[in-house]
């Protein structure tokens, strides 16, 4: 059986998790992978990522 890859993590990666346990999701997550989330959950999530990502390329 091959190694399982390990994929470096990005600032937007981080910052997802980060996001995601703010808003009560993380444990879903880990145990269920991004996929389980719904459309809405993931659409915002995402846009609190790329709010705080601009926030910070301002500063």
């Amino acid at each position: 059986m091959a190694a399982k890859k390990t994929k470096l993590l990005t600032e937007r990666d981080l910052l997802k998790a980060e996001v995601a346990e703010e808003l009560g999701i993380w444990d879903l997550v880990q145990d269920k992978g991004w996929g389980a989330l719904s459309n809405k959950i993931c659409g915002q999530v995402g846009g609190i990522v790329a709010r705080r990502l601009k926030e910070r390329n301002r500063v």
